[in-house]
């Protein structure tokens, strides 16, 4: 009877964690097979030639993310085979922002995203809704998921202190002969993501917005060690342009933000010398990953 005793409670866990370890491998068996989908849709994102079907895939992309985002323990998963969209986790682990665009036939790009917290249970999801062409003033304004200065983000920099916050570097297509790079600035009230907030030195702004000639390349980085954003100073190429920034460009000087007291203040005339010189290829621009997706596809 002693023996028995000892048994019943020995098979309630061996038969408890075989479940358990079922359950885990269904969970991965699925996300692999999103995964696999979302692979497949977003390189029709990118590469499709018909605008329609590149929105069409995308409809059927968000669609399948949410599906495979309510798998549990989804959090865990990489996504790391979803080659056109820039997963990232913050520096502490609260959350990840999932961030893609759609190029329209006019050169123009429409971005999507979404927020997923680290819950460690019930999918807790914010869609991220592109509200850029509706912003008069997107420099100075403080908005919420649903209005979202949409961009493809490639760094997350946590800033903790008196007013703890996240920084987003990321890069925004605009238009067929200009492109643009944002520094956003990410908190967080009652659990929901909020956008902008006035923590560069003494201006009012809430972001900073960089527009440049689509034939350029733009430096924006950050250098850990000496809490430094540092990115090319754009100048136009002549003074007839001066209020025409879609022709600006890298004059080979650099400027940055340097994270003092929790806020970031301005400076100019850096010297590179202390500083990585090198053009950011943190983002491979979309007309690149589009050839080199298509070269792919051709050898396979």
């Amino acid at each position: 009877m002693k023996h028995l005793l000892v048994f019943i409670p020995l098979i309630l866990f061996l038969n408890q964690s075989f479940a358990q370890h079922t359950d885990e491998s269904n969970s991965l068996n699925r996300l692999n097979m999103y995964q696999d989908s979302l692979a497949d849709l977003g390189k029709v994102m990118i590469n499709n030639d018909n605008e329609l079907e590149r929105q069409n895939a995308n409809t059927m992309f968000v669609k399948t993310l949410v599906a495979a985002l309510k798998v549990p323990n989804s959090f865990l998963f990489p996504f790391d085979s979803v080659k056109t969209v820039s997963i990232l986790n913050s520096p502490d682990n609260r959350f990840r922002i999932l961030s893609w665009h759609i190029m329209n036939d006019d050169g123009s790009y429409r971005f999507y995203g979404a927020l997923q917290l680290n819950t460690g249970g019930p999918l807790k999801l914010f869609p991220l809704v592109d509200y850029s062409p509706l912003l008069e003033h997107p420099e100075d304004s403080v908005t919420d998921n649903r209005k979202w200065y949409g961009a493809q983000y490639y760094k997350i920099i946590r800033v903790t202190g008196d007013k703890s916050y996240y920084v987003l570097l990321g890069w925004k297509g605009y238009t067929v002969n200009s492109t643009k790079k944002v520094i956003e600035v990410l908190s967080f009230k009652n659990d929901k993501p909020v956008f902008g907030m006035e923590v560069f030195g003494t201006s009012k702004h809430t972001r900073i917005i960089f527009q440049y000639t689509r034939q350029a390349s733009m430096l924006l980085k950050y250098v850990p060690e000496q809490d430094l954003i540092v990115f090319d100073h754009l100048s136009p190429p002549d003074d007839k342009s001066k209020k025409n920034p879609e022709t600006f460009g890298p004059d080979l000087s650099y400027d940055g933000y340097k994270l003092i007291n929790g806020r970031w203040k301005y400076e100019d005339n850096l010297d590179m010398r202390n500083v990585p010189d090198e053009h950011d290829n943190e983002f491979t621009d979309p007309k690149k990953q589009a050839i080199e997706d298509r070269s792919s596809i051709q050898h396979n």
